[in-house]
């Protein structure tokens, strides 16, 4: 056996940063990766906690990229310095129990959505505090912890950090992070194959506990039932849950009263929309990260115009450098006052979710029957998606009109359809590519 050259070794390493950045660790860069016979790549890491990690959460992420950087098919096999492998258990459920899966929270994970990448400001200090103190110290203090605020605002981003640093400081910590949506899906499906003791394991055995949007909780008793149950098991055994939503736990209609109490238990935070002194800051951090140079005068006028949250000035700024780079224009308040004239009411006036569907049909050829039909295709169930995102995007419609307009669906389809949009956005360059393609298209007319 023989360590691989360094720049294929590098080139796996780099496959897994780009394609899965909320995985990666700063000790990766110090593993051995060793080239076996017969299609084996060995990676040696460095401690028990090390390779405790890399079992349970890097896998098959590890394979995907060592097959792609090597070109043929290859199994990865994880050992310590002594060459020892993982005892029976470590990173393994016995086979009578059932298995514990991490990929649902790996994969929509925001590589940047850190604390280092969040911006402090008084709209959101007690927030970022609180979940920093819970990220050092799961379970002991603030349990649980509810985050409330209007969309864009940061809850997320919070909760993408809490992921982050719990297993920056202890890697075989079991951590899970989903939506509502995706909880009450994997209820549902537990339920219709008779698998209620795997999904409750599943639930139940975790460090730390995290669920988004959780108000779409109140739309299933059977769901909130089975929730209450899960509180409690983690509760009880002093594992972290981390909650958020769109208003506070006595205000979510539909909740049932033991719930609000549970939740109401913990610390209840609210995340305000940003001052003028955040949103520049935001600003400021955006424009870094993109290596994007805007002047002063600019960014006051984005700052002052766009009051609401963070992905709204986000938003302004990716307009702002495609109608740049596509125009081959410098950035000025000339151009900043187009590009936000061309925002908001103005541009929601403008498109319909009909012109939406006729580029979306061209640039995905597809049909416009099937984007309205019951088809759940993924060559369908894509542009579908993109339509329901940009009809968010662009129009004035509710939910529940954008989901008439493709086959009746409800409003929790353009929900989740939304959230799998903007995610596939921030960790897969060629689709936000295409995707920009497409906006620019439907501003053009």
């Amino acid at each position: 056996m023989q360590t691989l050259n360094r720049s294929l070794q590098a080139a796996i390493l780099e496959l897994l940063r780009r394609r899965h950045p909320a995985i990666c660790r700063a000790w990766f860069s110090d593993l051995i990766v060793e080239d076996a016979q017969g299609g084996e790549i060995t990676v040696v890491a460095a401690d028990a906690a090390q390779l405790t990690y890399l079992l349970e959460y890097c896998r098959r992420p590890l394979v995907e990229a060592a097959q792609a950087a090597t070109g043929r098919l290859v199994s990865v096999r994880f050992v310590l310095p002594d060459g020892s492998e993982p005892s029976a258990g470590d990173g393994e459920e016995d086979d009578d129990r059932p298995s514990f899966e991490k990929y649902d929270s790996i994969f929509c994970l925001h590589g940047d959505y850190t604390f280092d990448q969040f911006v402090v400001g008084l709209c959101n200090r007690m927030a970022h505090a609180s979940c920093m103190a819970v990220s050092e110290s799961p379970g002991t203090v603030y349990n649980p912890l509810f985050i409330y605020g209007s969309v864009g605002l940061g809850k997320t981003h919070l909760l993408h950090a809490i992921w982050h640093k719990v297993l920056d400081r202890s890697p075989a910590a079991r951590v899970m992070y989903l939506s509502s949506e995706t909880f009450m899906n994997h209820f549902i499906e537990a339920m219709e194959k008779g698998a209620l003791d795997s999904f409750r394991f599943r639930y139940r055995h975790v460090d730390v506990l995290m669920i988004d949007d959780v108000q779409f909780l109140s739309s299933c008793e059977r769901t909130q039932d089975e929730f209450f149950h899960t509180f409690n098991t983690l509760y009880q055994a002093h594992k972290q849950i981390v909650l958020s939503g769109d208003r506070p736990p006595s205000e979510i209609v539909g909740l049932e009263d033991r719930l609000v109490s549970r939740f109401n238990s913990g610390l209840v935070l609210r995340i305000d929309p940003p001052c003028m002194e955040t949103r520049l800051a935001i600003l400021r951090k955006k424009c870094r990260a993109r290596q994007m140079e805007i002047p002063e005068d600019v960014a006051m006028y984005l700052a002052t115009r766009l009051k609401s949250n963070a992905r709204e000035l986000e938003g302004a700024l990716n307009r702002l450098h495609s109608m740049s780079t596509l125009d081959s224009r410098i950035i000025d308040m000339n151009l900043a006052r187009e590009c936000l004239g061309q925002d908001a009411s103005q541009v929601r006036r403008q498109i319909r979710i009909q012109d939406i569907m006729g580029i979306v049909t061209d640039k995905f050829d597809v049909k416009l029957s099937d984007l309205q039909g019951r088809r759940r295709s993924r060559s369908i169930a894509l542009p579908r998606q993109v339509c329901m995102y940009l009809a968010r995007q662009f129009t004035s419609h509710s939910l529940e009109e954008i989901g008439g307009f493709f086959g009746g669906r409800d409003h929790t389809t353009v929900l989740h359809a939304n959230r799998l949009v903007s995610e596939r956005r921030n960790t897969d360059p060629t689709f936000q590519a295409r995707l920009e393609d497409i906006e620019a298209s439907l501003r053009q007319g």
